[in-house]
């Protein structure tokens, strides 16, 4: 089964202009943009606070990396105060969350807690009805994480876990990719999560969810990232570089909207949480391990993706190996992170990570499946 979404992208240079006539065309008038503090500070956010003079804008602009259920609930309450009629998403992945998040407090109330999916090992996923009416999401990806193409999003809880949800009126209604608005983002972060838009890809490719549709997406996507993560390592500051990362992105989160993601993302969720690093950071890390630990139960997949990518053809083991080696290739020229140890990781954490991952939907999806937590400490420490 594939599911498709209803959102409408506008993709080109100076797309940004376009804010205001697409709340207009949405109908609405009292928008609440939500950003971090830096974007916040940045003239591309004054600009884009100039351009809608005509509207009663309100803001909420601290949102942290890995936003917080404490977080959410003070920005649903302050946008219940007011009548607010649309969320605009300004930055990467955690402000995307944040908006999904407040649409989805303000529509079926609190705690957000009862809303997220739960996961029944070892592969059911039970998912809340969510049907109340949700106010539109307009957002302006400023990374390369695809989080404005999908209905899903996380929360990190007080305890350091992350609460996963899914509804799909939660994916944008409009998306404004402007490559040159994406010049003030550090081609460092573009790059770290391009990986976790790549692995959306991949994981695509191979999970149990996965349909003809989203494979031939998947497909695409993976050969589009192999040209724009290289290109916008040697040009950072061309245009048509980040416009290729964006559009790779995009197709990224459609593919993790029908398909879901897997272990690689699981683990990912957890160390993000448990250690309060970058989730892009962490998806460099751990790609290729994760792959070559499904590898045996998903080589016809990725073999596929071998040969879309140029390789030469053989058995799918070896395309298989072939395809984790062109991950490691990617992870060096474009130098995002490539250990865990680089950034900040215990060790010693490695054992309680594995067990917190035991219990991510992720697995549900996975190819391989997954009996013991030690198997996932055994990543962990390959990729430490």
């Amino acid at each position: 089964m594939h599911q498709s979404l209803r959102s409408r992208v506008v993709s080109r240079p100076g797309a940004l202009l376009e804010l205001g006539p697409e709340l207009a065309r949405l109908g609405c008038k009292r928008p609440l943009l939500l950003s971090s503090n830096r974007m916040a500070a940045s003239p591309l956010y004054a600009g884009i606070r100039e351009s809608l003079s005509e509207f009663e804008c309100f803001e909420a602009a601290d949102i942290p990396p890995h936003s917080s259920v404490l977080t959410v609930s003070q920005i649903a309450r302050m946008a219940q105060d007011h009548p607010i009629d649309a969320l605009v998403a300004i930055g990467g992945g955690s402000v995307s969350d944040t908006a999904k998040a407040v649409a989805l407090v303000m529509a079926e109330g609190e705690p957000l807690a009862q809303h997220a999916s739960r996961f029944l090992p070892p592969d059911t996923v039970v998912t809340p009805d969510l049907v109340r009416l949700k106010l539109p999401i307009v957002s302006i990806p400023m990374t390369a994480s695809g989080a404005e193409a999908t209905p899903s999003f996380g929360i990190r809880t007080a305890q350091g876990t992350k609460l996963l949800f899914w509804d799909a009126q939660l994916a944008s209604r409009v998306v404004l990719l402007d490559p040159l608005a994406n010049l003030a983002t550090p081609a460092s972060v573009m790059l770290s999560t391009g990986m976790n838009g790549l692995a959306h890809c991949i994981e695509g490719l191979y999970s149990r969810n996965r349909s003809p549709v989203t494979s031939i997406l998947a497909l695409d996507g993976i050969a589009q990232f192999d040209q724009a993560l290289r290109h916008v390592a040697r040009a950072p500051d061309q245009v048509e570089a980040r416009a290729e990362l964006l559009l790779a992105a995009h197709i990224s989160g459609m593919v993790l909207a029908s398909a879901r993601s897997c272990l690689h993302h699981a683990i990912c969720h957890v160390l993000g949480a448990t250690f309060g690093v970058a989730h892009g950071a962490v998806n460099s890390v751990i790609l290729p391990h994760a792959v070559q630990f499904n590898a045996p139960f998903a080589a016809r997949e990725l073999a596929a993706a071998a040969r879309r990518l140029g390789m030469a053809g053989g058995p799918d083991d070896e395309g298989a190996a072939a395809f984790v080696h062109w991950i490691r290739d990617v992870q060096h020229s474009t130098g995002v992170p490539s250990r865990l140890r680089d950034l900040g990781i215990a060790r010693d954490g490695l054992k309680q990570a594995a067990e917190k991952t035991m219990h991510e939907r992720g697995l549900a999806y996975n190819p391989r499946p997954v009996s013991e937590p030690a198997e996932i400490e055994s990543i962990l420490m390959a990729a430490w």
